[in-house]
């Protein structure tokens, strides 16, 4: 296999989106869990399991076909975007040093990416 299709990195990517969300429904469903453990079972957080699970299969979709040395690196973009949805949902700050781990992240990234589309 010498090339990595446009169509496998594009799966995993929509995988990592997906799955980031997954996150996102899992620290919604965890809230629940201050009145008691017993609360563990919501919907947020079966969602999110949901969701986890359901990244999955845009991700064997991907990895069939390409590099596993080049896709795998890109499910650490779920990184990227829950720092995205940890301030829209949330609130929480974007720090100096979160940018600076993004961008470590992005470079990194890019750089299997480009090794694996020659």
């Amino acid at each position: 296999m010498n090339k990595t299709p446009l169509s496998s990195i594009l799966l995993v990517l929509f995988a990592s989106l997906i799955g980031s969300f997954g996150a996102v429904f899992l620290k919604l469903g965890a809230a629940h869990m201050k009145r008691g453990f017993r609360h563990i079972v919501n919907w947020q957080m079966s969602f999110g399991i949901f969701l986890f699970l359901g990244s999955s299969v845009p991700f064997v979709m991907g990895v069939r076909h390409g590099e596993l040395s080049v896709l795998y690196p890109m499910v650490a973009l779920a990184y990227v975007w829950a720092l995205f949805w940890s301030k829209l949902f949330f609130d929480e700050p974007i720090t100096k040093a979160k940018l600076g781990a993004l961008a470590m992240i992005l470079a990194g990234i890019i750089c299997i990416g480009v090794g694996g589309r020659q």
